[in-house]
């Protein structure tokens, strides 16, 4: 764990040069050499709270619905289509996808004129091939 912390606060190329904290958890691999050597690189460490297990549930969570929807059904070839897929599942996620927490409705529903009445074909709006499929009510 020396080593690591050494390759992250090295000049000009390590993970953390520009960084001001680095948060980490509990564990007993974070011992008080790795701090000091962190810390040496102008980098201040943050242990997590103690017993906080649930303290990422959010980011778990978003994390495990883009991998079940999205990331397991492809093939990915190199950081390009993974960026785009990424670019595309969030749009995806925000704008278009309801969300069960929120009493089902839209994060950022986009703008649109919606009618009171049933009247108006229903469309379908598809995004990565037909993976990701978003059903919408056209305004009369």
């Amino acid at each position: 764990m020396k080593q690591i912390a050494r390759n992250v606060t090295m000049g000009e190329w390590g993970f953390l040069e520009n960084c001001s904290y680095l948060i980490h958890d509990r564990d007993t691999k974070y011992c008080e050499s790795f701090r000091d050597i962190i810390e040496s690189g102008d980098v201040k460490t943050l242990p997590l709270p103690a017993r906080s297990p649930n303290l990422n549930a959010f980011a778990e969570r978003w994390v495990k619905s883009i991998k079940d929807d999205c990331l397991s059904k492809l093939i990915l070839f190199g950081e390009t289509s993974l960026r785009r897929t990424l670019r595309e599942y969030l749009a995806h996620y925000h704008a278009e996808r309801n969300h069960q927490g929120k009493d089902n409705v839209l994060l950022f529903p986009v703008a649109t004129k919606v009618p009171n009445c049933v009247e108006g074909s229903v469309s379908c709006k598809e995004r990565l091939g037909g993976l990701l499929k978003y059903y919408h009510r056209e305004a009369a």
